[in-house]
């Protein structure tokens, strides 16, 4: 069977693509993700926070507001805790090429221009075959309009693809009243692609120590559904490619990233539970259903069950809410409920 897929312009061997996480922070383990058949790695994200201040400068700030708020304080991460700073990532972007054969990608995770030029040009430099701008940005101001927020979005990807020359992939949320316009956006503002869906992580809160506490809870394959739905509307709508993050898990999830429309199926969450063999599993998966029903190639069903061929993708969309509603059959309650 052939896996191989474009993405980014690049010639990826087939369309698994191993997301930002810890996972890609040790290169031993960049090694065995690509032994096991990874196609490209995305390494961990660079935070803005940390090219915009040193730790000792942005604990400072947060420190002088300690004794008004101290339980609002526990929002704000200590720098200090993070493995890596600037000039560490690209050393370690320059390590990564050296000891694979595959792209590397480097993640830019943040909201604002600021430093991200000179550090989207810096990781170039380092040899990234491409950039990922990670935008993980949350509207808390009231006065903000919509507008002022997709904006935002356009100009930064403008700005980063004006100061490189390598790919430019934006991570992006499905939180905007017009997913399909913001995509179209994003595309002619020179996004090389478009990754859906940054998974917005909400925290918990901790009553007996009066703190807020991380909640982080992998992805499983019922995470999958937003994201093929997304990529199978916008399908021959717009000029850049499309990569699907979060709920790949499987052979199967792959496939259906593909068969929706994507160049690309990312997995993290699935990595992590069962290590980087587990690349090797779906691969197998992959090939085994392609060849019991007579696909030859990944490029082959890239889009054959998106929406492209429909003339008004809302009423399509109509359609398969009103045909869910209605196939659903109630169960009888158990016995003394």
């Amino acid at each position: 069977m052939d896996l191989s897929t474009t993405y980014l312009g690049l010639n990826l061997k087939n369309p698994i693509v191993v997301s930002p996480s810890p996972i890609s922070e040790k290169l031993d383990n960049i090694r065995k993700l690509e032994d096991a058949g990874a196609a490209a790695i995305v390494l961990h994200s660079l935070f803005e926070e940390q090219i915009a201040f040193q730790s000792q400068e942005l604990n400072a700030n947060l420190q002088q507001g300690e004794l008004s708020s101290p339980e609002a304080m526990t929002y704000f991460p200590d720098l200090e805790d993070y493995k890596m700073g600037p000039e560490g990532y690209l050393g370690h972007i320059r390590q990564a090429k050296e000891a694979t054969g595959i792209p590397i990608i480097a993640s830019l995770n943040g909201v604002s221009a600021g430093g991200w030029v000179e550090y989207a040009r810096e990781m170039q430099q380092a040899g990234a075959d491409a950039v990922e701008l990670n935008v993980y940005y949350v509207p808390t101001n009231p006065g903000m309009t919509g507008a002022q927020v997709e904006d935002m979005y356009v100009d930064l990807v403008k700005t980063v693809k004006a100061a490189v020359t390598v790919p430019v992939a934006v991570k992006i949320g499905p939180y905007f009243s017009s997913m399909a316009n913001m995509a179209r956006r994003l595309s002619e503002a020179g996004a090389d692609a478009l990754v859906m869906f940054n998974r917005f992580y909400q925290p918990d809160l901790d009553l007996e120590k009066l703190e807020v506490k991380p909640d982080l809870v992998l992805s499983d394959s019922a995470a999958l559904r937003l994201r093929l739905r997304w990529v199978a509307i916008l399908f021959g709508h717009i000029s850049a490619d499309m990569a699907v993050t979060g709920g790949v898990h499987t052979g199967a999830d792959a496939l259906k990233c593909m068969m929706a429309g994507a160049k690309a199926a990312m997995t993290t969450s699935a990595l992590l539970k069962r290590g980087p063999g587990h690349l090797r599993v779906m691969l197998e998966g992959m090939a085994k259903w392609m060849e019991e029903n007579d696909y030859a190639s990944v490029a082959q069903m890239q889009g054959a069950m998106s929406q492209k061929n429909c003339a008004e993708p809302a009423a399509f969309e109509r359609a398969n809410y009103m045909k869910i509603l209605t196939s659903y059959v109630a169960q009888p309650p158990a016995p003394g409920v």
